[in-house]
């Protein structure tokens, strides 16, 4: 059976043996010895994705110091709430953390942690931004018919965990419930390019 450790859009948590592209952690461990999940969702404001390998570590997943995590790619992680890891993803994390903050200075992970942090969560439940779809740039996950899509280009992209699946012509005039946080959709439309799923170029 495996383990309830992938996550959707809207950052929830569920098994699946669909396989992702990224890894990642919520800033520590929040399952038990017997690889179940606590009423936690998080150990700490730090949410990160990363890459599946590096520096052929070997990781005892759901072991003694994190709960790891798994996405569908980045556009997902993104979504839920996580940034770049600033270990083993160096340049991309850089990257966002420049167009976070909008200079030429690098966001702190730290700054970047405590705006995400207020950004993705209202309380415990998901935060959902209302935004016109005109103005998100690619990247952006929405609410739509009840289901997850991405924006890409003038399609999108219904998100399902093993890939997107199918598309739709991206409607003008309409406001919808965006998962993305806020300061993320800045970083995209100032040019950050994520990590797409293969199945998005359906």
């Amino acid at each position: 059976m495996p383990l309830q450790n992938r996550v959707d859009p809207f950052g929830a948590l569920f098994a699946s043996r669909a396989r992702g592209m990224l890894m990642g952690n919520r800033g520590g461990r929040f399952h038990t010895d017997d690889q179940n999940l606590t009423s936690r969702r998080w150990a700490s404001r730090q949410w990160i994705c990363c890459v599946l390998e590096f520096k052929n570590r070997q990781r005892d997943v759901w072991g003694r110091y994190y709960t790891e995590l798994f996405f569908l790619d980045e556009v997902t992680a993104f979504a839920a709430g996580h940034r770049p890891c600033f270990e083993c993803r160096r340049k991309d994390a850089e990257r966002f953390a420049t167009l976070f903050s909008g200079k030429t200075t690098r966001a702190s992970s730290s700054s970047m942690d405590k705006v995400l942090h207020a950004e993705r969560l209202s309380g415990k439940a998901k935060r959902i931004h209302r935004r016109k779809l005109d103005t998100l740039p690619d990247g952006a996950m929405v609410v739509l018919d009840g289901g997850s899509f991405a924006i890409r280009g003038k399609r999108l992209l219904r998100w399902t965990p093993s890939g997107y699946a199918g598309s739709k012509p991206r409607p003008r005039g309409i406001e919808v419930d965006v998962l993305t946080p806020p300061s993320t959709l800045a970083v995209l439309a100032r040019g950050y390019a994520p990590h797409w799923h293969p199945s998005a170029a359906c």
